[in-house]
């Protein structure tokens, strides 16, 4: 295209006409350039298939952050796209200065890091489906061996909520329990290599993402 208005940019002053034509034969060699353009390697995100999700209380009064596992990356009911959460602490009371952080000092110790032993909440109202326990306490930056103690709460919709890596528990199976009940602690056990929760759900053995009820984590804030 810019060879060609090159070869008449001598003549495109000599009038009018010329001018036109010379436009006119631009526009037309953008618009078979756009017409001639491949698809877009990706469908709309219309076409995609929706993932469902499972809207559950918050882990924790205090805050923590969460991350999370793609599709695929665990193939298991409750661990395929669940989320690993690990409480946070380091602002000062009025969060006007320090910053977020998992330990206190070089986390080398379970006790140094901000999540060991705070009370765990229940995601859902429910009833207390399996217990697993694993008495392994592993050490921090090492990763222990499967399987990690969990709970698996089942809501009477059929929901199914796995919470993991566990300590002290406080419940038993078969018992009744309310979304944001405290039922164990956090821990460092199983395939885990420091005090954290992993969180998944699903129904009908089909995954689903966690959600977390953030109003119900504001009520949190403001109790405390």
């Amino acid at each position: 295209m810019i060879l060609f208005i090159r070869l008449f940019r001598v003549r495109i002053n000599g009038g009018p006409s010329m001018r036109s034509f010379i436009l006119v034969a631009i526009l037309s060699l953008a618009v078979s350039a756009v017409a001639q353009s491949p698809e877009p390697a990706s469908p709309p995100l219309a076409k995609l298939d929706a993932i469902g999700f499972a809207l559950v209380h918050p882990l924790f009064e205090a805050d923590y952050m969460c991350s999370e596992h793609f599709e695929g990356q665990l193939k298991f009911p409750g661990d395929d796209i669940g989320a690993d959460c690990l409480v946070t602490g380091g602002l000062s009371t009025d969060e006007s200065s320090g910053f977020s952080k998992f330990y206190k000092t070089d986390g080398k110790s379970n006790e140094d890091w901000y999540g060991w032993n705070v009370p765990v909440l229940a995601p859902i109202t429910g009833t207390v489906a399996r217990i697993q326990i694993n008495p392994v306490v592993n050490k921090p930056g090492e990763m222990g061996k499967p399987p990690a103690s969990f709970v698996v709460f089942k809501h009477d919709d059929g929901l199914m909520v796995l919470v993991a890596h566990v300590a002290d528990v406080a419940v038993k199976e078969g018992d009744k329990v309310t979304a944001g009940q405290p039922f164990a602690k956090v821990g460092n056990n199983g395939f885990s290599r420091s005090p954290h929760i992993h969180i998944g759900a699903w129904r009908d053995k089909t995954p689903l993402q966690i959600r977390f009820d953030l109003r119900a984590k504001g009520l949190l804030r403001k109790k405390n």
